[in-house]
C-alpha cells in the first residue's frame, strides 16, 4: 500500500526551491534530505500545502504564481526610518537584514532596500513575496 503526505506527518524529502526563471535558491537534492513535520513551521504553509496528497517515491514540480507562493508585495511593509531609531548595536548593509524585537518578545526581519547617513529603507517582506515560485519535491518516506 502506498504511504500518502497528510497534514501532520513527519516526512523525509528533497526539496528544491527557485524564483520562477528557474534560478535556484536552496536544493536538498545533491545532499542529504530534509525530514520535517507539517504544520510546525518549517517550511512555508503555502509549500507545506502542495505535499499534502503527494505519494512516497513520487518527485513533483509546483509552479507557484506569486499570490500562491508568498504574496504579492505590499508596499505598506516598505518603512523609512531614522537611523537613530534602529535596534542598538545594529549595523545596516545594503541588501543586509536587520533584525527588530516586538512588543511580546517576538523578533522579525527586514531586508534594508536603501540607506545613507540618515536613515535607512527596510522592507518587511517575505524576499520571495511578488515573485513566483518554482517548488519540487521527492518524497521518500513518512515517519
Amino acid at each position: 500500500m502506498t504511504e500518502t503526505v497528510r497534514a501532520g506527518n513527519l516526512i523525509t524529502l528533497h526539496y528544491r526551491v527557485a524564483t520562477g526563471d528557474d534560478t535556484e535558491l536552496v536544493s536538498t537534492f545533491d545532499s542529504t534530505p530534509a525530514t520535517l513535520q507539517l504544520g510546525s513551521g518549517e517550511l512555508a504553509p503555502t509549500l507545506e500545502h502542495c505535499l499534502i496528497g503527494v505519494n512516497v517515491g513520487e518527485r513533483h514540480v509546483f509552479l507557484l504564481d506569486a499570490d500562491q507562493a508568498f504574496g504579492g508585495h505590499n508596499p505598506q511593509l516598505v518603512q523609512r526610518m531614522a537611523r537613530a531609531t534602529l535596534p542598538a548595536n545594529s549595523s545596516p548593509e545594503l541588501h543586509g537584514l536587520i533584525e527588530f524585537a516586538a512588543p511580546g518578545g517576538d523578533k522579525f526581519t527586514g531586508i534594508v532596500r536603501e540607506l545613507d547617513d540618515e536613515a535607512v529603507l527596510v522592507d518587511f517582506n517575505h524576499p520571495l513575496a511578488g515573485k513566483p515560485v518554482r517548488f519540487e519535491v521527492e518524497i521518500i518516506g513518512i515517519l
